[in-house]
């Protein structure tokens, strides 16, 4: 698990960031489960980042976790630094800090998930990036 050195907060947002959506999801009011919240369909960095903030407000978040896609070595590929990259900017607007959770196969295991409860291939796509972002929260909070 790759986290940054920030404080562990128990009441976060997860994001699994991807170049069309935006998988969501928080905490409960304890800050003990992960519940998946929206799949956001991407309007633009600029609204994108204005509603995570707007979201993150509405919702008390004290912090933002978002999957970091590494390689199946541990190295940094591009998709990794457009999310380090559209991090640093939320990190900017929100004041939040952003702790990263190496989410490599999150996406894989969610539509392996989605498949078992026996929901067709079609039907993934506007729930997986929420299920991955659910995996990426419950990862950081089992880090707790």
């Amino acid at each position: 698990m790759f986290k940054t050195e920030a404080k562990k907060e128990r009441s976060v947002l997860a994001l699994d960031l991807g170049s069309v959506r935006i998988g969501v999801a928080g905490t409960d009011a304890l800050g003990i489960t992960a519940q998946g919240i929206e799949t956001w369909a991407r309007k633009g960095i600029d609204i994108d980042i204005a509603h995570l903030c707007d979201l993150a407000k509405a919702r008390g978040a004290k912090a933002f976790v978002v999957g970091l896609p590494l390689n199946m070595n541990g190295s940094f590929g591009p998709q990794a630094e457009e999310t380090k990259a559209f991090a640093e900017l939320l990190l900017q607007k929100s004041g939040l800090p952003v702790v990263y959770v190496d989410e490599r196969l999150t996406s894989r295991a969610a539509h392996g998930m989605l498949h078992e409860a026996g929901l067709r291939q079609k039907k993934h796509k506007g729930i997986v990036d929420k299920i991955a972002a659910v995996l990426i929260l419950e990862s950081y909070l089992g880090g707790l």
